[in-house]
C-alpha cells in the first residue's frame, strides 16, 4: 500500500507541476501577444525604441559570425558535391544543390542555430539574473508590466532579425558555392548564377522563410520561459541558460522535421 501511495503521490505532484507550468507558459503567451499587437491598437503604446534596440543585437550584431559560417557552408556543399558529380560529368548542377538546400533547409537551420547559442541564452541568462535579483519585483512594485518591458521587445527583435539574417544567409551561402565552383573547379560564373535562378523556386524562399519565422518565435519563448523559471541563484541562472539553448535548439530540428515532411516529403 504504501508502495502504491509513492507513486500515486509522485504522479499527482509530477502531473500538478507540469500543468501549473503550461498555464503559466499560456498565460506569458496571451499576455506577449495582447501587449505586442492588442494593445497598440487601443493606443496603449509600443515599445518602439527597445524593439528596435533587441532588433540591433539580435540581427546586426549576429551578422559577422552568420554570414562567415553560411559561406563556409556553401563552399563546404560546393565541394563535397563536386566529388560524387564529376564521376557522372554533372558539375554544372553543383549550383542546383548548393541553391535548393542552403534556401530550403540549411540556410534557415544554420541561422537558427547560430541565433540560439548568441541569443536565446542571452535572453535566458538576462531575464533570469534580474529574477533571482528581484528586479522583476521592483518592477511590479514600480508599475511596470515585466512583459511589456522585458518580453515584447525581445519577442519583436528577434520576428523581426531572424528572417532578415535568414534572407542574408542564403545569398551568402550561394556565394560561397559560387566562389569555389568559379574560383576552384573553374565552372562559368554565368552559367552558376542562371542554373541557380532555375533550380530555386519560389516556394523554397518562401519556405525557408515561413521556418524562419517559427524559428524566431521558438527561441525567444524558450528562452524567456527559461528565464522566468529561474530560481537558485547564479548556479540556477547557468543551469536554465544550458537548458535554453538544449531545448531551443531540439525544437527547432523538430520544427524543422514537421515543414520538411509537410512540404518537400513524398513518399
Amino acid at each position: 500500500m504504501s508502495t502504491l501511495t509513492y507513486i500515486a503521490g509522485y504522479t499527482g505532484r509530477v502531473s500538478l507541476n507540469w500543468l501549473y507550468a503550461a498555464s503559466q507558459v499560456c498565460v506569458l503567451i496571451l499576455a506577449t501577444l495582447y501587449w505586442s499587437f492588442g494593445a497598440p491598437l487601443r493606443g496603449k503604446g509600443l515599445p518602439a525604441r527597445n524593439t528596435a534596440e533587441h532588433f540591433v543585437r539580435f540581427g546586426a550584431d549576429s551578422l559577422p559570425i552568420v554570414a562567415l559560417i553560411s559561406f563556409l557552408i556553401g563552399a563546404i556543399m560546393a565541394m563535397q558535391s563536386a566529388t560524387q558529380l564529376a564521376r557522372f560529368g554533372a558539375l554544372s548542377y553543383i549550383a542546383s544543390l548548393v541553391g535548393v538546400a542552403g534556401v530550403r533547409e540549411l540556410a534557415p537551420l544554420m541561422t537558427a542555430i547560430i541565433v540560439t547559442g548568441r541569443s536565446g541564452s542571452a535572453i535566458t541568462a538576462e531575464i533570469g539574473t534580474m529574477k533571482v535579483s528581484e528586479e522583476i519585483d521592483a518592477l511590479k512594485v514600480m508599475g511596470i508590466n515585466p512583459v511589456k518591458f522585458l518580453v515584447v521587445p525581445k519577442f519583436l527583435g528577434m520576428l523581426l532579425a531572424l528572417p532578415c539574417l535568414t534572407v542574408m544567409s542564403m545569398v551568402v551561402m550561394i556565394a560561397g558555392g559560387y566562389l569555389l565552383a568559379v574560383g576552384y573547379l573553374g565552372l562559368s560564373g554565368s552559367g552558376y548564377i542562371d542554373q541557380s535562378f532555375l533550380s530555386i523556386g519560389t516556394a523554397d524562399f518562401l519556405t525557408g522563410l515561413t521556418k524562419s519565422v517559427f524559428f524566431a518565435v521558438t527561441i525567444c519563448w524558450v528562452g524567456v520561459v527559461r528565464g522566468f523559471q529561474v530560481s537558485g541563484g547564479a548556479a540556477g541562472v547557468g543551469k536554465m541558460t544550458t537548458s535554453s539553448v538544449v531545448s531551443s535548439i531540439f525544437l527547432i530540428i523538430l520544427i524543422d522535421l514537421v515543414f520538411t515532411f509537410l512540404f518537400f516529403f513524398e513518399p
